[in-house]
């Protein structure tokens, strides 16, 4: 890899890290520093050009040195535009569906690139479409006009910009860019630890595409430990961020004897204890999170690593609950008790995938 593109890799993670630290400048970064678990944008005014990957840039499990090297500069460019981690790994992921991370000169039509984009839908010229830091530009630039992108699934995200014939196809490379994004950033010699807030690595995403409902320890229920997230019976429960299922559990009883209810059937709000089906997943850096009353026995299991996206069960109305919905916990410090709890909705907010429904 090119000393130019370690070097822009290095500048925007570093910058980030001081941005939770509070030292950051506006030197080289824009903007005030911020403080742990704030929300910070990143965006880059150094003049130069980023350079292309070089050829001899290592290969990274199944991927060529030139795949790694076009997703390394996928990812540079998007640091260098200040656009949020999410962003990286949808602009990755597709692609990776589009052309592998092989920068074609030809394919579908008039087809050119990383992107696949057209000419002759406003993309640019062939020549233009071949230069892998000029795609990826035009991608997050039409990715950033797309309202609520942050809060999509990557599916939808990546057809918002792309229009493709098959836009399913893009679910698949979630996993696989989100790792080879964490990947490429680590070439440089530096963790992607702290990307969107202090102890937290990232891309994340909203578990639910849903408004807030019941919200964090309100008067009304001091003992609620996380949010309601008001989703329909058998929408797709999706992990939060990357890690490793650490709990797959029934968790329903009765709340007079403690007898066991079971989560073959809907809970109640007075007669059931308990958070029906759920889920844990242990991140990097002590953090948990929680998926309560899935409707069907979870897709996953215990000591399974999952990738942010990856689909773990689905919303029903198992436990302590009046009806479907998903309750969702954030933890710390690998605390998975009451006393390790956050609000989710200012900690998700700072992860760049605020919860609640597209703005």
């Amino acid at each position: 890899m090119t000393t130019r593109l370690l070097s822009w890799i290095a500048i925007a993670v570093a910058g980030v890290l001081l941005l939770c630290s509070g030292l950051a400048t506006t030197l080289i970064f824009g903007g005030g520093a911020g403080a742990c678990g704030m929300t910070g944008s990143v965006t880059a005014t150094a003049s130069s050009a980023l350079g292309a990957a070089p050829d001899g840039t290592a290969p990274i499990g199944d991927w060529s040195a030139e795949q790694v090297g076009n997703a390394a500069t996928i990812t540079a460019v998007g640091m260098h535009l200040g656009v949020p981690p999410r962003g990286w790994v949808i602009a990755v992921a597709t692609a990776m569906q589009e052309s592998s991370l092989i920068n074609t000169p030809g394919g579908d039509r008039d087809s050119v690139g990383l992107f696949q984009q057209r000419p002759s839908q406003g993309w640019g010229t062939p020549e233009k479409l071949q230069d892998p830091r000029y795609t990826a530009t035009k991608f997050y630039q039409r990715l950033q006009t797309v309202d609520g992108w942050q809060a999509m699934p990557l599916t939808e995200a990546a057809q918002a910009v792309q229009v493709s014939a098959f836009p399913d196809a893009y679910a698949k490379w979630e996993g696989p860019a989100t790792r080879l994004v964490t990947a490429t950033a680590g070439t440089a010699g530096l963790s992607t630890e702290g990307l969107a807030v202090c102890g937290a690595t990232g891309p994340w995403t909203q578990p639910v595409l849903a408004p807030v409902g019941s919200g964090f320890r309100s008067s009304d229920r001091p003992g609620h430990d996380g949010v309601d997230l008001s989703a329909p019976r058998g929408t797709v429960i999706r992990a939060a961020s990357a890690g490793t299922v650490r709990t797959v559990r029934c968790n329903a009883v009765h709340a007079d004897t403690g007898a066991e209810w079971g989560c073959d059937r809907d809970g109640d709000p007075v007669l059931t204890r308990g958070c029906g089906w759920y889920v844990d997943i242990a991140h990097a850096g002590g953090l948990l999170t929680r998926y309560c009353h899935m409707d069907q026995p979870p897709m996953v299991a215990v000591g399974q690593p999952v990738a942010a996206g990856q689909p773990l069960g689905v919303v029903g109305s198992t436990g302590h609950s009046s009806g479907p919905h998903l309750h969702y916990e954030v933890h710390q410090s690998g605390d998975a008790s009451p006393n390790g709890a956050i609000d989710p909705v200012p900690f998700m907010a700072a992860q760049n995938a605020p919860l609640g429904t597209r703005p």
